[in-house]
């Protein structure tokens, strides 16, 4: 890959170093992420509740709010409409405690992938408005739901829309629609998922009802469900991650501890990377092969057997969506291999008969990041194309698809994601005009490879306080990455090993310093090694691995380059 060296501004390195007393290190990797002054830097380094934005600021709060509790002293029964993802329901469930903790009278309702579809269904507000249901507040989802708002408005019923998707040309005619994005809103923070968005009017109800201390006891599934969205871990939502993330080291509730155990990660800190990697994709997998509620049922639960129960149905859904995965990778690449052709495209447009609609995205995902370039997916059910894309930073996915909106029945998403449904005989069509599309607003070096590199150092520069104080840039994900430095010119001094067929194990020093280097997923790399005569440049994480009852640092690799 090309490594990309960031190059801050000395003088606001020195600075914040000063200011801030820190090493120039973790200056400049402050500078990096778009720290501009050390008051900023001191909010980022020690995130707390006290920061949180106002949520009156928010536009229709105060009417949602005024409704909410109108609602609650009459006695209307209330609807939770939540999403099948990790947003969506993390959002339900802080929602639905909060308004239980208020008196509400409330149910929810997790719309079932493959029964429901996407978003908001008429056919559930009116069978709401049999059951009596007064007023719907909608959560990560609804900002595009014009006709399901109009159905409800007809039957009596009140809409609170809550989401963080983009609008589309206008709003809905609800009571009240919260969403930071909406053009008319003034809320500083807009980078705040559906679960961030839901937990400010939670935050807004309790303000009202003085019920502010426990605010706190929200933030560990407000991180479960910030940290899964991918959303830029910043601001409002770096607070979130942060707090959340030290609180799940001593969960109480039933279903978090039983979900924890399942993964293997009680007794133990929890990091982001273990939310992403491990927590959410079995959250995830219930809605993915197409469950409800179970997700919420789990974190209400105050039965131990029963939450270890629904703990394990995830981890086996989970499992279940692993393979289907593979297969439909196994499929993709057997066409890559008989047809290169597909895999040099601006864009890959793939489709394939009765692919589970579930894995699309993350088949997108692999696919994407392994050719540098939009994916979309598509699978082809009944004359039905049902799609799913992924795009690298710098191409609009969501802009993409808005250039050939009519060959769609649905679609939409954000910049790097994007879903849409189309008819089957759109899809060669679809193909041509994305490709095109995309060949107008890319070029040959946006399909190189690069990986971004926060310093350049020697190894010598490395020690137990520097990885210290790089931990405490953490929760790292999008907008913080885990920082990534790079050494010239090292040294290896053991013979690299190959462990499990794939990975790749080897020590090296520099200036009389030496580590552990592992390489996920680089055997491929140990004949480039050999042939170098052990002199290579790396760029790696530092990391710290336990062994034995021993820890110590180890460089993971992410990029060799042959001296």
């Amino acid at each position: 890959m090309d490594w990309i060296i960031a190059k801050p501004d000395p003088a606001l390195v020195r600075d914040l170093a000063r200011s801030l007393d820190i090493s120039g290190t973790i200056a400049t990797l402050l500078a990096n992420r778009g720290i501009r002054d050390s008051e900023e830097g001191f909010r980022f380094l020690h995130p707390k509740m006290e920061f949180l934005g106002n949520p009156f600021l928010m536009r229709d709060m105060s009417v949602a709010v005024d409704r909410i509790f109108a609602g609650k002293e009459a006695k209307e029964k209330i609807l939770i409409y939540g999403d099948y993802d990790v947003d969506g329901t993390t959002a339900v469930v802080i929602l639905r405690k909060a308004l239980e903790m208020l008196g509400a009278e409330v149910s929810y309702h997790i719309p079932r992938r493959f029964l429901d579809g996407y978003g908001m269904n008429s056919q559930v507000v009116r069978q709401a408005a049999l059951d009596g249901v007064r007023l719907i507040i909608s959560v990560d989802t609804g900002i595009k739901a014009f006709e399901v708002v109009e159905t409800a408005n007809a039957l009596g019923i009140d809409c609170v829309i809550t989401d963080h998707h983009l609008p589309d040309h206008g709003l809905p005619r609800a009571l009240a629609v919260l969403n930071p994005n909406r053009v008319d809103c003034g809320y500083p923070d807009k980078n705040l998922c559906g679960v961030g968005v839901a937990f400010k009017l939670v935050q807004a109800l309790f303000m009202k009802a003085g019920l502010d201390r426990h605010l706190l006891s929200f933030l560990k599934i407000v991180a479960l469900g910030t940290i899964a969205d991918v959303v830029p871990l910043v601001g409002e939502n770096r607070v979130f991650a942060k707090i959340g993330l030290e609180g799940l080291r001593s969960p109480v509730n039933f279903g978090l501890k039983s979900l924890i155990k399942v993964c293997g990660l009680d007794c133990r800190s929890i990091t982001s990377f273990d939310v992403g990697y491990r927590l959410a994709p079995r959250i995830n997998a219930v809605g993915r092969m197409g469950g409800g509620g179970q997700v919420v049922e789990l974190f209400s639960s105050a039965d131990a057997e029963r939450s270890r129960h629904l703990a394990g149905e995830m981890d086996r859904l989970n499992r279940d969506r692993q393979q289907i995965e593979l297969q439909i990778l196994k499929e993709v690449d057997d066409r890559f291999n008989a047809t290169p052709d597909l895999t040099k495209e601006w864009m890959i447009v793939i489709d394939g008969d009765s692919w589970h609609r579930g894995v699309l995205g993350i088949v997108a995902t692999k696919i994407s990041e392994r050719y540098t370039r939009p994916a979309i997916v598509i699978a082809r059910e009944n004359g039905v194309g049902y799609g799913s894309g992924r795009s690298p930073k710098g191409f609009h996915l969501l802009n993409a698809l808005e250039s050939c909106c009519e060959l769609f029945d649905r679609y939409g998403g954000h910049a790097q994601a994007a879903g849409f449904q189309l008819p089957t005989h759109h899809i060669v069509e679809l193909r041509q005009r994305l490709s095109a599309y995309a060949s107008q607003v890319l070029d040959e070096k946006d399909l190189q490879p690069r990986l971004d590199v926060d310093v350049e150092l020697r190894l010598s520069d490395l020690d137990d306080e520097i990885y210290r104080q790089m931990e405490c840039l953490s929760p790292f994900g999008t907008a913080n990455p885990q920082p990534i430095l790079a050494a010239r010119d090292i040294t290896v001094i053991a013979e690299p090993r190959v462990l499990k067929g794939k990975h790749l194990k080897f020590r090296v020093e520099q200036d009389g310093k030496s580590f552990d280097a592992v390489g996920w997923n680089f055997a491929e790399s140990h004949p480039q090694i050999l042939q170098n005569k052990s002199r290579v440049s790396l760029a790696f994480a530092l990391t710290s691995n336990a062994y034995q009852g021993m820890t110590a640092l180890q460089l993971n690799v992410k990029d060799i380059h042959a001296q």
